[in-house]
């Protein structure tokens, strides 16, 4: 196996020293009551920074929007419990000697049409989303999908709608300063709110909302605009995007890099400190005639520190088409091509999703050479809070 020893070396966030390239990516655990986190979320980040990791982002957490999430169990990022709750994680990930970021999140019309449901917050009010045009997900899962093709199941947004939820982040980066969190991580991507102003399939607004790169753009500049207003100059925003969608794992929003140019630069300029780049596999690349992945790309179009992410340290990679991963490969072949784009400067960060819910103490067994123990990832672990 190549050397890893560049996944150790620091790394300099405006004004934030993380200790290594290690960061655990955001993983929707789903184990909140009404929205507020167990208190044994405090020990399952510190097992992560105690066993290495630089910086731990936390799984998509609502904020303070009536519709924006479809389940109570959803982290919350608002209201004095849920608040008091990530503190705890917050402080101890700190002892630890480690940094912390939430995830800011909105579902955006990944939620069902008004109804009665008891486990969807706030019911009885309808979606929101650009246009009030949904996508249908790959797979189907309970309430969540509302619908088997593309349907227009909600009102497109008013300006004073966008600008609630616009200030809706931007709150809830005020509170994640706060309470002492290094950063904050906007989700842009999956599908969700932010990504259906992004998508031309979800956003058919004919106003400076929609249209081309720019006008679908102009949402999410707005809102990285506020985020960095409502906190501080030297307060780090990341910002997670993709061009996959859970309603299409093969969607593009830029098909060339000239239309990731176009597309990124506004929402680089805005204020974005860290492109966190989004795919089902790292390896693969994202333009024909070139090896870069979407995180190589988006650094080199906009000059902007990047982080890779998609199937890191896994043996198989198709678990979003409904396939296990095998429990006698551990997958760490898969990391000699990811040092290699690591060592040429094609990205700066690398996010662990899956290993880490299997082995808190990945990075350590790595560093250390002591990989026989690591155990493989199995969908299994996803049902206890280790």
């Amino acid at each position: 196996m190549r050397d890893l020893s560049a996944l150790f070396d620091p790394f300099a966030l405006n004004g934030l020293t993380l200790p290594n390239r290690i960061v655990m990516s955001p993983m929707g655990r789903n184990f909140a009551d009404d929205g507020v986190q167990p208190h044994g979320f405090v020990d399952y980040f510190v097992r992560r920074v105690r066993g290495g990791v630089g910086l731990c982002i936390g799984e998509a957490s609502r904020v303070d929007h009536p519709v924006a999430s479809s389940d109570v169990m959803h982290a919350a990022f608002h209201g004095d419990a849920a608040l008091a709750a990530w503190k705890d994680v917050v402080d101890a990930v700190h002892d630890a000697g480690g940094a912390f970021m939430p995830q800011l999140w909105h579902a955006g019309l990944l939620r069902p049409p008004a109804s009665d449901h008891p486990q969807i917050p706030n019911a009885h009010l309808p979606p929101a989303g650009p246009s009030g045009w949904a996508e249908p997900l790959v797979h189907t899962t309970g309430w969540i999908t509302p619908i088997t093709r593309a349907a227009q199941i909600g009102a497109p947004m008013t300006e004073s709608d966008i600008a609630d939820v616009i200030d809706s982040f931007a709150r809830a980066a005020a509170d994640a300063r706060r309470i002492g969190c290094d950063g904050v991580n906007i989700h842009g991507a999956h599908g969700y709110m932010i990504d259906q102003f992004f998508w031309d399939r979800t956003n058919r607004r004919d106003d400076g909302y929609g249209g081309d790169l720019i006008g679908r753009g102009r949402f999410a500049v707005e809102l990285i605009r506020a985020v960095r207003a409502a906190t501080a100059p030297d307060f780090p925003i990341t910002f997670r995007w993709s061009q996959w969608k859970q309603q299409d794992y093969h969607c593009k929003i830029a098909h060339t890099p000239q239309e990731l140019e176009m597309f990124l630069t506004p929402v680089a300029e805005a204020g974005v400190d860290l492109f966190d780049c989004s795919t089902r596999r790292f390896w693969e690349p994202e333009f024909e005639g070139s090896r870069l992945n979407l995180a190589g790309w988006t650094k080199k179009v906009t000059g902007v520190p990047t982080m890779t992410v998609g199937s890191v340290g896994l043996a198989r990679s198709n678990w979003m088409d409904g396939e296990d991963f095998s429990l006698t490969d551990s997958g760490l072949a898969s990391l000699d091509p990811l040092m290699e784009r690591l060592e040429a400067g094609e990205f700066d960060l690398v996010g662990v999703g899956r290993m880490l819910i299997s082995n808190p103490d990945w990075p350590k067994r790595l560093r250390a050479g002591q990989t026989d123990g690591i155990r493989p990832y199995s969908n299994a672990h996803l049902m206890t809070l280790e």
